[in-house]
């Protein structure tokens, strides 16, 4: 494991997704499952999210989009509140949302507008 990129990712992972999610994720891995934490956060977190090309707002549309279209509630879920956090409104999430209905198909965006809501509920938004 590369340390420093394994720490970029972490505080990149902890800004979007909160500490308290990532810190009860890392204290929850066992010796099973830890590799995974540490691939996610390293590799995904560290290598990919910290490139300047592109933001962490568009980062999050394109997470949006494509969890739909893989029909993946918990992270679906889970990257609506990093998009939140990441700047998004909710009429850009709406618009996401839209978008996805014409590209993956209306039950996947259906499924994620449900979800939306209620996490806008949860959050206060």
């Amino acid at each position: 494991m590369d340390k420093e990129m394994f720490d970029k990712g972490l505080a990149v992972r902890r800004d979007v997704l909160g500490a308290e999610y990532v810190d009860g994720a890392l204290r929850a891995a066992d010796d099973f499952a830890m590799p995974m934490q540490e691939l996610v956060t390293q590799y995904c977190w560290g290598e990919i999210w910290t490139r300047p090309a592109l933001d962490r707002k568009t980062r999050s549309i394109i997470n949006l989009a494509m969890l739909t279209a893989l029909n993946r509630p918990h992270e679906i879920k889970l990257h609506l509140r990093g998009a939140i956090n990441n700047g998004l409104t909710k009429e850009e999430i709406r618009e996401v949302l839209l978008q996805t209905a014409i590209y993956c198909g209306v039950p996947a965006a259906i499924d994620s507008f449900r979800i939306a809501r209620e996490v806008f509920e949860e959050m206060g938004v």
